[in-house]
């Protein structure tokens, strides 16, 4: 009869999510995971097959779990300029519950330390990064800039861009900052840089 699995796929993800987003990939070894997720190393082989298998999965559990639930709002169909500013309060809040300077964005920080050596790290983060700019532009539809100003479809797209941009920036600052007021300020900016477009 074979031995039952002491953790769940689930328990495992979690867990190896909270190691690798304070302390990247390349520092997190197969004894660091299996301490941090307290699974075998047998556990993790049998059910993720290598450690950047481990660590894909890891992506799309910290996409459904964390990117999903704070963006989802500047995805909805009348989203603007509100909502944008929910999702960054969203995440600032998030940060200063895990204690600033915090792990930022794992997607953010993968960016620069994983994608550029790994194409299926590099395929999640590109559709990251498309996802925020769609949802960016769907809420400066949503706020009536093309209307307001007559900017063209190919300007609006720009702003969703630089919005997409701007919030990598955003979390990846969180990373050294403990002043939650410094990227409030930052937001309300650029908040306030958009409604006068």
């Amino acid at each position: 009869m074979p031995r039952p699995k002491s953790k769940t796929r689930q328990a495992i993800l979690e867990s190896a999510l909270a190691h690798f987003w304070f302390h990247g990939f390349a520092k997190s070894s197969m004894d660091d995971l299996v301490s941090a997720t307290d699974a075998s190393r047998h556990a993790i082989y049998a059910e993720f097959g290598s450690k950047d298998g481990l660590f894909e999965a890891v992506l799309g559990h910290y996409v459904d779990t964390i990117v999903t639930p704070a963006f989802a709002q500047v995805e909805a169909p009348d989203a603007g300029l509100q909502e944008i500013a929910g999702y960054w309060e969203f995440q600032i809040v998030r940060g200063e519950q895990a204690g600033l300077p915090g792990p930022g964005c794992l997607l953010a920080n993968m960016m620069t330390e994983r994608a550029p050596h790994a194409c299926e790290v590099a395929k999640v983060v590109v559709a990251h990064n498309e996802r925020l700019r769609v949802g960016f532009r769907n809420a400066l539809r949503g706020q009536g800039i093309a209307a307001r100003h007559r900017s063209s479809k190919q300007a609006i797209d720009g702003m969703a861009r630089v919005l997409a941009i701007f919030s990598n920036g955003l979390w990846s600052y969180s990373r050294v900052t403990a002043d939650a007021r410094a990227l409030r300020l930052a937001t309300k900016a650029m908040i306030t840089n958009l409604a006068q477009e």
